[in-house]
């Protein structure tokens, strides 16, 4: 693994006051500069019974620890996967990837200015 994991109520919660988002078809992302970084996921039971859930996170978690490189900068990132349907492995991968172009060409905007 490639980043820490955010565990903590109070890490999440700074996230979602003052954090930025990106959007996807299936994912949500939260995310702020950090030092070192860091990812966490939030589902509630909309996303199914606890065996979907824990294969949810499972498939998000690969997804991002394949492609965290992508991001040229440390974040603190909270996944926010939509209810309704399942994740493919393949899909995951590409949205997160795309979020993270997002989330690098926002900060290089911000740095410029």
């Amino acid at each position: 693994m490639r980043y820490t994991r955010l565990k903590k109520n109070t890490d999440f919660r700074k996230l979602f006051k003052r954090g930025k988002r990106v959007f996807s078809p299936h994912i949500t992302l939260l995310y702020a500069p950090a030092r070192v970084h860091a990812m966490g996921i939030a589902l509630t039971k909309k996303h199914g019974k606890a065996v979907k859930r824990n294969r949810l996170k499972r498939v998000i978690r690969a997804a991002y620890d394949r492609n965290v490189e992508v991001l040229e900068d440390a974040y603190s990132v909270v996944v926010l996967p939509k209810a309704g349907g399942e994740i493919k492995f393949a899909d995951a991968e590409r949205e997160l990837v795309s979020c993270f172009r997002r989330m690098n060409s926002s900060c290089q905007r911000s740095k410029d200015s």
